[in-house]
């Protein structure tokens, strides 16, 4: 007997997806502006901005313009996460992966805005910012594997690359995720915690750059290693791989221009979103390991 028709997906689907994908990646953005301009607690207060007020009001000035404005994108992101979940559900029983996913997205858009509101009410405690911004990153993922799985044939899938260039790819994965752990301990010991007063979490911030660059450039091997790789064995993922390898690339270079220029909140704030970007990436050459199985 023949497998069933594959259930064709219209156009809203992708273009959906890709709202929230990007918006998940802008709020990093807008996060990172309001912890690198010290405008963490532009808002002093949750759920409210101040006082009785929802709203930012003239007297707060710029910061409280800057933190109502990354607590109004979350809106942008629920509605976005909601769009997705509605169309997913019509093809929930063909599209299980889908819709499991698009569940997963939403569910962590509210709990990251609980998260958010908590960092105010500890006043920017640097663990629980540092783990803001790691649920943010996790959220960029998700949704980069929904745009991935939305292309793809759902069903049994089978390893399209040889079995050590699969090994190589998830222990560069594992180092891009060690750096970007060092890298929020960095950025919580050192000046950009995310406003002037808030605390910082006691570790020495110039050790920790060192031991941040460590996995960078064990991360910046293993993608050479995967695109020399996939010339010549793994033809169904060279292209991903070149844009680990020019992601992390570009990373280290902002990354080393960064510090040796003072921590400028511009470059800052380009390595964090770079961050999650190549996040992302990594997360869809993961994922292109593996390819519908062909039948019998």
């Amino acid at each position: 007997m023949g497998s069933a028709a594959p259930v064709v997906l219209p156009r809203r689907f992708t273009i959906a997806a890709w709202i929230s994908f990007l918006a998940n990646i802008l709020i990093v953005g807008t996060g990172g502006a309001v912890r690198l301009t010290g405008s963490g607690l532009g808002c002093p207060t949750w759920p409210t901005c101040v006082g009785s007020s929802v709203v930012s009001t003239p007297e707060m000035g710029i910061h409280g313009i800057i933190e109502f404005g990354n607590r109004t994108l979350t809106g942008v992101l629920l509605i976005a996460a909601l769009v997705v979940l509605v169309f997913t559900w019509r093809v929930r029983k063909q599209r299980r992966d889908l819709w499991a996913l698009a569940r997963i997205v939403l569910l962590g858009i509210i709990a990251q805005a609980i998260v958010g509101g908590i960092t105010v009410l500890v006043k920017l405690n640097p663990t629980i910012v540092g783990f803001h911004y790691i649920v943010s990153l996790i959220l960029v993922c998700i949704t980069a594997a929904y745009l991935v799985r939305l292309r793809a044939a759902p069903g049994k899938r089978e390893l399209v690359v040889p079995a050590r260039y699969a090994i190589l790819a998830h222990l560069t994965s594992a180092a891009i995720a060690i750096t970007v752990t060092f890298g929020v301990l960095t950025t919580g010991a050192g000046p950009h915690s995310g406003d002037p007063n808030a605390g910082r979490n006691g570790f020495n911030a110039e050790f920790l750059q060192h031991v941040h660059s460590w996995p960078a450039y064990a991360s910046l091997a293993g993608a050479v290693a995967l695109v020399l790789w996939s010339l010549r064995g793994a033809p169904a993922v060279r292209n991903w791989s070149l844009a680990v390898l020019g992601v992390i690339g570009v990373q280290i270079v902002v990354g080393l221009w960064q510090a040796r220029t003072g921590l400028p909140i511009l470059l800052v704030g380009i390595h964090m979103v770079l961050a999650v970007v190549l996040a992302a990436v990594m997360t869809v050459l993961i994922m292109k390991l593996k390819q519908p199985a062909t039948a019998d």
